[in-house]
């Protein structure tokens, strides 16, 4: 069994299965496999394409529906007022479900205002698509600006996070509005798992590499994390970490970890993660 996180009125499971490049019969598998291994939380998003195996495997597994903590998330060309909510109304359809747990805006639009962003992803809970909503992509002076503009609660922010990338100034804004964050690529893509301290940590307690980030991220106060993976026995090994605690230490040394050149993604459409203003590339 997993932990939750409590934010800003949702309670979380601290570990969920990430399904972003999972489509078809391996998405299916992969996220029955999952809710068979003790997980409760399942991410997905209308851009992933895969919505539709995600919701058919929820209805196979057997697990109650409301057992489940389900994200989904709107691209960033639909985040118009209205557009954005007839995103997630189609998401719904897809998924065969009358709303889901948690509705993000999956990046921040540079053609639309946050505002606006905010006030349709607002409209939707109100509407009855979301239990919650949140951000995903969402550097620290953009939360600021999405938290002004939102006339409900905000509950996370889903980035990329793991040892090699220093979140803490986002993670400082995220806990001054009480929102959690929500770590994606939390093992850094794979490239974090031959680390030579993450590998000596794994080895004195008798656990993978894996289980070790893992275990780093959900110490952490408010953090999420959202590991994908197509291998049966690493979904069920990613969330068998809670049998075991890291010392202050090694939380350290793993923090330690970080590098100026530890960010794995981003995208020509992403925000500048460095100040206030966003990128002026143009949007893919």
């Amino acid at each position: 069994m997993t932990s939750i996180v409590s934010a800003n009125g949702a309670g979380i499971p601290a570990i969920g299965l990430g399904t972003w490049q999972l489509s078809g019969d391996t998405a299916l598998r992969c996220v029955e496999a999952a809710l068979k291994a003790g997980y409760r939380h399942i991410d997905t998003a209308a851009m992933y394409g895969n919505e539709r195996e995600v919701g058919e495997a929820i209805r196979r597994s057997g697990v109650q529906r409301d057992d489940i903590f389900l994200t989904t998330k709107v691209w960033y060309d639909q985040l118009a007022f209205g557009a954005l909510q007839r995103s997630a109304e189609e998401s719904l359809k897809r998924l065969k479900c009358e709303r889901v747990d948690l509705l993000l805006i999956h990046w921040p639009s540079k053609t639309v205002s946050i505002e606006e962003q905010v006030r349709g992803l607002c409209e939707a809970r109100r509407r009855g698509l979301a239990r919650h909503i949140g951000l995903a992509n969402f550097p620290a002076y953009l939360v600021e600006e999405a938290v002004r503009f939102a006339d409900q609660p905000l509950v996370s922010d889903q980035v990329e996070h793991h040892p090699y990338l220093d979140q803490s100034e986002l993670k400082g804004e995220l806990t001054a509005h009480g929102m959690s964050l929500t770590s994606y690529s939390p093992l850094g893509k794979g490239s974090l798992l031959a680390d030579p301290t993450i590998v000596e940590i794994a080895r004195e307690h008798g656990k993978s590499p894996a289980q070790v980030i893992l275990r780093w991220h959900v110490q952490q106060p408010m953090t999420i994390a959202i590991p994908r993976s197509s291998n049966p026995r690493r979904i069920a090994e990613n969330i068998d970490v809670f049998d075991f605690a890291l010392s202050e230490e090694e939380m350290g040394r793993l923090f330690g970890l970080a590098r100026p050149d530890g960010r794995m993604l981003d995208p020509s459409f992403g925000p500048d993660w460095s100040g206030g203003s966003q990128k002026g590339r143009a949007t893919a």
